[in-house]
């Protein structure tokens, strides 16, 4: 069986089986990359204030989020801290889902903490996944940013390009955040002709892919070159390049779905298998 959080909360399943434990965009983690805790480690929060939230059933076991202020608030032998990204490129993909949901929810919690209508505080609605204001009524619930990723192709050749942020020598796809009043087909177009000046055509949808930083949707494209020479947006993309697909860069994770989106067009070009993704 897929193994997925439910989200909406039985009331037969509100037993606590598994804690996972959160701080400043952080999950406490064994050295061998365990996550989940048994209930006994509560035990170590009680010198310092949390938060704790019912994420839902994760292979038939119910898992309580707790939420500490820092990272430093405990102290648990034989684990670390880590991010999503470190853990990203040590965990299978389901796993990873998992806690990029609960990253999106512990933002959310930590972020509506007072109504943004009246300003009193806001209480949380587990059943609905939702925060509740008892004074104005006002309901706000989690935020899911759409943006777009797209593989600009050219027959043999793909278009990558380099965030200043990226790690070094690293090259991926172009993308960005869906602007108010427009498809998000407009949003290809734009931010490709923004970042790096070109004109694309053959726009094709290929998957989706929740991306917990913090809180986004990756809508996956791909898209012909149709013209243009590369200019580069100055303070968004660092360098841009043409690459035959049998002499690439280093690649994003096969995690994520911009290595997935060019995997599958070199798959097709050189008719390969297709590559497998679970979006």
């Amino acid at each position: 069986m897929e193994t997925t959080v439910k989200k909406d909360i039985d009331d037969n399943a509100s037993a606590v089986d598994l804690i996972l434990v959160y701080a400043q965009n952080q999950f406490l983690a064994t050295y061998e990359y365990q996550v989940l805790f048994p209930t006994s480690c509560l035990a170590n929060f009680t010198i310092c204030q949390y938060k704790t939230l019912q994420l839902g059933l994760w292979n038939n076991a119910n898992i309580q989020l707790v939420i500490i202020t820092k990272p430093t608030d405990i102290f648990m032998p034989n684990t670390q801290w880590l991010a999503l990204r470190p853990l990203m490129l040590q965990l299978d993909l389901a796993t990873f889902k998992m806690l990029g949901y609960a990253s999106q929810m512990a933002n959310w919690v930590n972020d509506f903490q007072f109504c943004s209508r009246c300003s009193q505080p806001i209480q949380q609605n587990q059943k609905l996944f939702r925060m509740e204001c008892a004074h104005c009524g006002y309901h706000a619930y989690p935020v899911v940013n759409p943006c777009m990723i797209v593989l600009v192709t050219r027959e043999d050749e793909i278009l990558l390009a380099r965030s200043p942020h990226f790690t070094t020598n690293m090259y991926s796809t172009l993308a960005g955040f869906v602007e108010v009043g427009e498809s998000i087909e407009q949003c290809v177009h734009r931010e490709v002709f923004e970042e790096v000046g070109l004109s694309i055509n053959n726009l094709r949808y290929i998957a989706s892919q929740n991306w917990p930083y913090p809180h986004s949707l990756m809508l996956g494209f791909h898209a012909s070159y149709e013209k243009g020479d590369i200019v580069l947006q100055a303070g968004e993309i660092e360098d841009a390049k043409w690459f035959n697909i049998k002499q690439l860069p280093q690649l994003p994770p096969k995690q994520a779905i911009s290595r997935y989106l060019i995997d599958l067009y070199i798959a097709e070009k050189l008719s390969l298998a297709k590559p497998t993704f679970v979006s």
